[in-house]
């Protein structure tokens, strides 16, 4: 299936289950992208990878990566699951209306490259148009620009250092 299909086909889905189950890669691997408001189970889910990616793997403190508690209960998490185990997350925050921030987004190391990333962008872009949001915006790491501007969004402002990693502004239009 190509990701123009993939879209589509996700176009289709009204958010109503707030779960998108994909099988892909030649039926090898199923993805499941669920999501929530606040705590519960997809945010700890969620907790896990940011762990993992953020403060195991790129030294980042976990004071810096967990944010205030006001954040994370007001967020919407997403968490991908491939074969029903943990694999990537994002969330987003509706910092004014119509428009999200999309943050903490991370894929475990042994499912990095097999498109995760662009399935969980793609399901937030069209969770997104369900709750009348017209712009994504994220800082983006610096060696993930490109990922992004493959996905549509587009780099503005001077870059930035966050948490120690060196970020740049990026937003796009859902």
């Amino acid at each position: 299936m190509t990701k123009y299909e993939m879209r589509k086909n996700m176009k289709k889905w009204k958010d109503m289950n707030s779960t998108f189950i994909k099988s892909c890669y030649n039926n090898s691997m199923t993805i499941e992208i669920t999501h929530q408001v606040g705590l519960g189970k997809v945010h700890d889910d969620a907790l896990k990878i940011r762990k993992a990616v953020f403060v195991a793997e790129q030294g980042v403190s976990l004071v810096d990566e967990i944010d205030t508690p006001s954040n994370e209960e007001s967020a919407r998490h997403f968490v991908a699951y491939v074969d029903g185990t943990l694999a990537a997350t994002a969330r987003a925050l509706e910092e004014e209306p119509g428009v999200w921030h999309i943050q903490r987004v991370a894929t475990l190391y042994p499912l990095r490259g097999k498109g995760l990333g662009a399935n969980l962008i793609a399901f937030i872009e069209n969770t997104a148009t369900n709750y009348d949001i017209h712009t994504l915006y994220l800082g983006a790491q610096i060696q993930a620009k490109g990922f992004y501007e493959r996905l549509g969004f587009s780099s503005y402002g001077d870059e930035f250092l966050d948490a120690g990693i060196w970020h740049v502004h990026m937003k796009k239009s859902c």
